[in-house]
């Protein structure tokens, strides 16, 4: 799990870097809101746990802010599996435009209840993602993300899930 979690600051750090290297006329056009809605397999490192599940998160861009780290924004969203877990979180997320593709890493802290799903150890869990996606229009994307939840051992145990999913993201 420290090695995972290692590998998506480095690529942060590495992807942070590579935006400083492309000028504003690379900035995507910013519309007032986006709706990203989602569906994947939860835990699919888990054989015994392992769940379908579904989500949306929105992104409020009048909020958006030019950092050291790049563009960010903050993110609120809703994820439930199959089994009745469900996660609802609000946090950060950074956008990079790598020309054809946008790739948007994030760090929301949540709250989890287990229902009939993985028991994670805390209600608080916190989740680190990396989205790749494609403009498919001016105001769509397909894209691809791979998250890992943790307690950050906030809990007496933290088994942590890692997930991957499909998205679709709409601006209005």
């Amino acid at each position: 799990m420290k090695q995972s979690l290692k590998i998506i600051f480095s690529l942060f750090f590495l992807f942070s870097l590579a935006n400083s290297s492309y000028g504003d006329e690379k900035k995507k056009d910013i519309n007032s809101h986006s709706l990203n809605f989602y569906s994947g397999v939860f835990d699919y490192s888990d054989d015994g746990q392992k769940a379908v599940l579904f989500g949306f998160q929105h992104e409020n861009e009048d909020l958006v802010r030019d950092s050291f780290l790049g563009t960010i924004s903050p993110v609120t969203g809703f994820m439930i599996t199959e089994n009745n877990a469900a996660y609802g979180y609000t946090g950060v997320k950074a956008f990079y435009n790598l020309g054809q593709i946008n790739f948007t890493p994030s760090f929301t802290p949540g709250l989890y209840r287990q229902g009939d799903g993985k028991d994670l150890g805390h209600t608080v869990e916190f989740k680190t993602e990396l989205q790749f996606s494609l403009d498919v229009s001016s105001n769509s994307e397909l894209g691809f993300s791979y998250n890992h939840i943790s307690n950050a051992s906030l809990g007496e145990k933290n088994p942590g899930a890692n997930s991957y999913m499909f998205n679709f993201i709409k601006q209005f």
